[in-house]
């Protein structure tokens, strides 16, 4: 199985990289992962709502691009469906099952993802109702990746 992960804007902060440097090594004996970034744009303060619509239509056609038809596309959205750990797992496997062989994340930037990924995801996932930087967001993801590759092999793992 293939986990892509799709980003918007770079990760400048070392403990985050550090982190997800350590969950891909992890993640290496489970799934090939490989990652994707694309530029974010500039978000003016006070930036209007049509303005904000289409930074996040920009960020999205960015994306679009790395986005494979043969992709699996689970976009993290705050509107999305929350699983628990074994839901994850139990999804991540039954792809797999499917004959589904990539599956891609797509995290937006600050202001969220745009229609076109939205519209073009197989499934949206919601971590919580709460907002979390799109950076922080990675390492968690990863985290919950491992986390179910972990519970699909019933291998233990804190809890």
């Amino acid at each position: 199985m293939e986990i892509r992960i799709l980003t918007v804007g770079k990760i400048k902060e070392k403990y985050l990289n550090d982190g997800i440097a350590e969950y891909a090594k992890r993640l290496s004996r489970y799934c090939k992962l490989t990652f994707c970034q694309v530029p974010d744009e500039k978000t003016p303060d006070k930036a209007s709502d049509a303005l904000n619509e289409q930074i996040k239509a920009t960020e999205a056609e960015r994306l679009m691009k790395h986005i494979r038809d043969n992709d699996y596309v689970i976009a993290l959205a705050i509107d999305g469906k929350m699983l628990d750990s074994v839901q994850l797992s139990q999804k991540i496997g039954q792809l797999g099952v499917e004959g589904k062989s990539s599956i891609a994340f797509v995290i937006g930037g600050s202001l969220g993802l745009g229609d076109k990924v939205l519209d073009r995801a197989d499934f949206k996932l919601s971590f919580s109702r709460m907002t979390f930087p799109h950076q922080l967001m990675q390492m968690i993801l990863l985290e919950q990746i491992y986390r179910g590759y972990r519970i699909l092999n019933h291998e233990p793992y804190h809890k």
